[in-house]
Order: C-alpha cells, then structure tokens, then sequence
C-alpha cells in the first residue's frame, strides 16, 4: 500500500511530524475556515473546534495511519477508518471535499515544517494522505450506495417529546417526506442538523435509544449547559417541528451469533446499548446479557424505566446498578462501575459506551478478566480521541 520509496521517509519522519500534527491540525483549520467560512454551516461542529476536541482528533487520525503504514504498509486500520467513514457519511461529507481538506493540511505541514521538509518528504506525507482519503472515499461510497436513498439527509418530523430521567429528552420523529428511509441496525446513531439562534446549522450524531425499522427515529439527548445544540433542542424543538436526519450509522452494532453480552453503560452512554437491548427483546433473544450502568443518581439515568423493563421481559437478562449517590430505596452498588465482582463469561462479547475515563477503566478490566480485545466494542460520542482498537 505504502510505496517502497515513501516508507523510509515516513518511517523517519513520524516521530517529528507526530510531534508537530497537533500544531498542523490547529493551523489546517484556521486555514480553511478563513478562506471557507460557511463550512461551519451544517458541517463542522464549532463547539469542537472551540475545545480543541476535533484537532486533537483529527493529529491521532493521520499519526496513527501513518504509523500503521510503516509497521504495515500493505495494509490499512480498517477499524478506525470505518468510525471516520460512519461519521463522514452522518454529514453528508462528498469526495471532492478532500480536495479542500488536502490543500489547506498540506498549506499547514509546509509551514510547521519549513526547517526540514523537503519535495522527497512532502511527496512521502501527500501519499500517506491520499492513501487514507480515498480509503475513506472507499467505504463512504459503499455505505451511501448501500442507504436507501440517494440522499444522504433527508426531513423528518418531531411526534413526541418525552423526559427522560432527570436530565434528558427522548425525541421520536417521523418521516416529513416520501424520501426512502433506511432500517437502522442496533446500536447506531444518527447525524441531526439544527438550526441555531444565528442561523448556521450545527450536526451532532446522537444514537438512537429504540427501534430498528423505517417509520420512526427515536434518540434521546442529554441537555449540556455549557453545549451549543442539545439546549436548543431541550428548548426550542416543539412536536410539529422539522429536523434534518442523516440515514443511520456507525459500526458498533450488535453482533450476530448466541453468544452472551455484556452491556456496560455510563451516563447517556446507555442509549445506544438500550437500543441494543431492546431489538433483543424484539427478536425474543435468548442470549445471556448482562446489563451495566453507572449513574450519579437514580433520577439522572434517562432509560431507567425503558431498560428495566426490556430486562424483566428477557429470561436470561440481569442488571446492575452503580450509583454514586444511592439512596436507601435504591438497589445499586455505591460508588463507580467495577467488573471485580462481575463474572464476565470468557465467550461474551463486550459494548462499552460512556465517558472516555469509564470506557478505558472498563476496557482494561475485562481485559484482565479474560476477555479477548477482538469482542470489546466501544463507541465515542464525538470526534475519536480515544483509537484503542485501531
């Protein structure tokens, strides 16, 4: 894949340009928005690009694809360009686009690198880019041929707002027009555009907490005070009211087969696991599945009633609780999730999803129960700063 002549030149160059991506990143999207500014309009996230969240995303990205390609250069990291590939095509991201991306990466690299680069390196480095784009290119290509429609956003429509827990709001929506709607697969999330007060649309990706057909999405949002889109959408969004979805994605879905699962949640981490539960109570499943959460208190869990249910239904489903404010009705452990008094079956496939601090700690643990890294599966809210199973 990497060709004899780059690899020497990336395998030397690495450690310096990883050093320096964070820097390169910074200065690629100052670039670019200065000289396309409407890109924050239904694209890029400002929120993230305010925190710093999406360079630091975007460094580890090409750090570790390059860093793949020397141990590895007849090969790519399939995993991690498939999450990038779900996310691209939650925005509707087009090939062209890389053609700008390009530009203003590579405008960025010349500068941070002016003391060392040479024509052989930034040939080296365009190679290395290109080999990732249009794998990239690649699997987002399959993924829209594979929607239901040609439209990678299409209008849908607000039926229900409910609470969720203390903290949160469950949004149901059907289709506003006769565009074709993909099933979704449990466990994956949609891009939703929304409007701000100024005007520009932002995108989040929220998964979706219920359901798997065509006719409805059903995703439950966690108001951030301190966020851009979840308090609009807890203020603002009314029934009746139009939001721009994206067709499902992400990759983090539920293993076919019998096997046991363990469902391991923090925080609104659980949406896309309870939707994972509830498409085994659908099914009439009768595998073993151990449900997990962990909350601060009781009333902040937002699937409480939804996910308790769908494990009184399931014959071979049990729950535990972590909370770190238990009450004396509450039957919980005190304090945070620990898998040292859980026997996780050394067949069982593990989901993990919540806060990056909970998805390590819980990673590392059934590593060391035994479970093989191959059926530990995670999922990010966000840009991916986190490329454990890359």
């Amino acid at each position: 894949m990497l060709s004899p002549q780059s690899h020497p030149l990336i395998e030397a160059t690495l450690p310096l340009v990883g050093e320096r991506m964070p820097a390169i990143a910074t200065g690629f999207y100052a670039r670019m928005f200065t000289a396309h500014p409407e890109l924050f309009d239904g694209l890029f996230s400002r929120s993230n690009q305010k925190s710093g969240v999406q360079q630091q995303a975007l460094a580890g990205s090409i750090a570790a694809f390059a860093a793949h390609l020397v141990k590895d250069p007849l090969s790519a990291p399939e995993i991690m360009l498939s999450r990038i590939a779900h996310k691209h095509v939650s925005l509707g991201i087009l090939p062209e686009q890389y053609d700008v991306v390009y530009k203003y990466l590579f405008e960025s690299i010349a500068a941070e690198l002016s003391d060392v680069i040479t024509a052989e390196i930034a040939d080296a480095w365009t190679e290395v880019y290109w080999l990732m784009a249009h794998a990239l290119i690649k699997q987002e290509s399959g993924l829209y041929a594979a929607a239901a429609s040609d439209k990678p956003l299409a209008p849908w429509t607000v039926t229900r707002r409910d609470p969720a827990g203390s903290d949160a709001v469950t949004f149901t929506l059907v289709p506003s027009d006769d565009t074709p709607a993909s099933a979704s697969r449990p466990g994956q999330y949609v891009g939703v555009t929304v409007r701000m007060p100024d005007g520009i649309r932002q995108v989040r990706q929220y998964s979706l907490s219920a359901g798997t057909g065509t006719e409805t999405r059903v995703f439950t949002v966690k108001l951030d005070n301190d966020g851009e889109v979840s308090p609009v959408l807890h203020r603002d969004v009314q029934v009746g009211d139009q939001l721009t979805l994206s067709n499902p994605c992400g990759d983090i879905t539920l293993s076919t087969g019998d096997g046991p699962l363990v469902l391991a949640s923090a925080g609104i981490g659980c949406t896309p696991l309870a939707s994972i539960l509830r498409s085994l109570v659908e099914t009439g499943s009768e595998r073993k599945v151990l449900v997990l959460h962990a909350e601060s208190t009781i009333e902040r869990w937002a699937l409480r009633e939804q996910m308790r249910a769908d494990v009184a239904i399931l014959e071979t489903a049990e729950l535990e609780l972590w909370l770190e404010a238990p009450s004396a009705q509450d039957t919980a452990h005190d304090g945070f999730m620990s898998l040292d008094s859980v026997t996780i079956p050394l067949d069982a496939s593990v989901y993990l999803c919540g806060p990056l601090p909970f998805m390590r700690a819980m990673r590392a643990q059934a590593l060391a129960s035994g479970v093989p890294a191959a059926r530990i599966h995670y999922e990010v809210f966000g840009p991916d700063l986190w490329l454990a199973s890359a």
